[in-house]
């Protein structure tokens, strides 16, 4: 064995050189070398192709997801041919542990595949109504400023870059998750969003009354993005943060949480669920949803309602075990109730296909304008709140097949019109509208830090984190955003504001 030449590349002697002259012979150090010099080669030529893959160019940052094309079968007297591959790159969180830093290989611009787009639904059309406050004069540095003292947060946006300067802690993650949601936008459409300058509120009160800038000296009223508003307020609505998930009570991201209420659904057939009208929450919000747990039943009456506490310190202790929305789909009815305002339970109870019961609301968030009554759920008073809710029953009771098709009508409008790419779709054309009104030329606040999903996702831990990642948009998107519909005209609206509070309602319903 000792009198063999070496087997393999000998990185032991120092003397020799490179592996120079480690076979003994001259001719044994030719050939050797020979083959030394073919294997690096190779070997570079490999590296040099390799890095010049425009697949591969961004490193890390990214990996390969392939979606096949089918082609029709060759015929037998044809060769087959190769189903086309189309490559589409994913950009996933990327948590460096030595630096947690906003990546720069991210797509910049916004490249489409198809120049057609769909329609947006109805509800997008308000927000040509939320915006006319500043149609005649636009909105100047001043107005946005001046509402700086009711924002949690101010939002800047330049050349696709998103700068935030924090005012207060809001509620939980409201505002992390708003910040997320805004990121998720400025992912799925690289360099579309325009610059623009904004604050925003994550409380439950709207903030901007109309009483305020009323008169022959008023101002112009601060523009304030919010998560909903009413007749007597100027608040411009956006998607609320559970749209990205609410880990304080587990509750998934929208896409998700849509899936299995999709799914609960299926579960308990319409007919096959209990004759009664169900609710479970927190009573101690607000003096109406204290006043509805009277129309529990007593000894003496039942007023077909069914309502329960929620307490959540004794779900979060046993996991959110009995708080599953998905496990609440059991009844013909359920009913919506709003809060200190408006209240995000709106959307899981309407993903139900029970028929919904709505305590007509004061308040609105950004896609209930468009419900319609006795089309997508059934009115009940707040004044008269026990008596209506047993009519409602005892309709539904009489008239099975329309108190269902109310159910799946309110169902298919949450799954179809509020289907997770029209949200923010809805995001897109509110920013964008309201970008068109700045008269001047938003600049990054002294206080403001660059934000993006590294940022804000890396440093997070538990559902916060595993959420953020859930809904995180990896790819930008190649279809245009869906269209704007123009404003409504002036009898248009005031048909729909009279529809919501037109006591007739309940005369119709035969």
């Amino acid at each position: 064995m000792g009198s063999e030449p070496h087997s393999a590349p000998c990185f032991r002697s120092r003397g020799a050189g490179f592996c120079g002259y480690f076979f003994g012979s001259a001719g044994r150090r030719w050939v050797s070398t020979a083959v030394i010099i073919f294997f690096f080669i190779s070997l570079f030529t490999g590296i040099f192709a390799y890095w010049n893959d425009a697949n591969v160019l961004a490193g890390d940052y990214f990996f390969r997801s392939t979606t096949v094309t089918s082609t029709p079968a060759p015929s037998p007297k044809e060769s087959p041919v190769e189903s086309p591959v189309a490559v589409k790159v994913e950009f996933p969180l990327n948590c460096s542990i030595w630096n947690v830093t906003c990546p720069a290989n991210y797509p910049v611009t916004f490249e489409i595949k198809e120049s057609y787009a769909v329609v947006c639904p109805e509800y997008t059309r308000w927000i040509h109504e939320d915006l006319r406050p500043w149609r005649r004069t636009g909105i100047t540095r001043d107005m946005v400023e001046r509402g700086k003292d009711l924002a949690d947060f101010r939002l800047v946006i330049l050349k696709g870059k998103a700068y935030v300067e924090r005012y207060r802690r809001s509620f939980q993650t409201r505002d992390l998750f708003t910040i997320w949601g805004i990121l998720q936008l400025l992912r799925l459409y690289p360099g579309k969003i325009p610059d623009l300058d904004l604050m925003f509120t994550c409380g439950d009160m709207p903030l901007i009354r109309k009483r305020d800038y009323q008169g022959p000296n008023a101002t112009q009223p601060p523009p304030l993005f919010h998560y909903c508003a009413d007749d007597e307020t100027l608040d411009i609505v956006f998607p609320d943060w559970s749209f990205w998930g609410w880990a304080e009570i587990n509750i998934r991201p929208w896409p998700s949480a849509s899936e299995a209420l999709k799914e609960g659904n299926t579960r308990i057939k319409w007919v096959d669920r209990g004759p009664y009208a169900y609710w479970k929450g927190n009573p101690r919000v607000s003096g109406l949803r204290g006043a509805l747990m009277w129309c529990n039943p007593s000894d003496k009456y039942d007023w077909k309602a069914r309502l329960y506490r929620q307490d959540w310190t004794a779900e979060t202790r046993s996991g959110f075990r009995n708080s599953k929305l998905e496990d609440q789909c059991f009844h013909k009815y359920k009913i919506y109730i709003e809060g200190r305002a408006w209240s995000v339970s709106e959307k899981y109870i309407l993903a139900c296909d029970s028929m919904t019961l709505l305590v007509m609301p004061k308040y609105y968030d950004f896609f209930t304008r468009s419900l319609v009554p006795l089309k997508h759920y059934w009115p009940i008073r707040a004044t008269n709140l026990c008596k209506d809710i047993k009519f409602a029953v005892d309709w539904g009771d009489n008239h099975t097949d329309k108190a269902q098709a109310i159910g799946e009508a309110a169902s298919r409008f949450v799954q179809e019109d509020l289907r997770m790419e029209f949200v923010y779709d809805f995001m897109f054309h509110s920013l964008t509208e309201y970008a068109k009104l700045l008269r001047y030329q938003p600049t990054i606040p002294p206080g403001a830090v660059e934000a993006c999903s590294e940022t804000m996702a890396c440093p997070e831990k538990g559902l916060v984190h595993e959420f953020m990642e859930e809904s995180m948009v990896r790819s930008p998107k190649d279809t245009l955003p869906c269209t704007l519909p123009p404003p409504y005209d002036l009898p248009d609206l005031e048909t729909l504001v009279l529809r919501r509070y037109n006591e007739d309602t309940w005369d119709s319903a035969e």
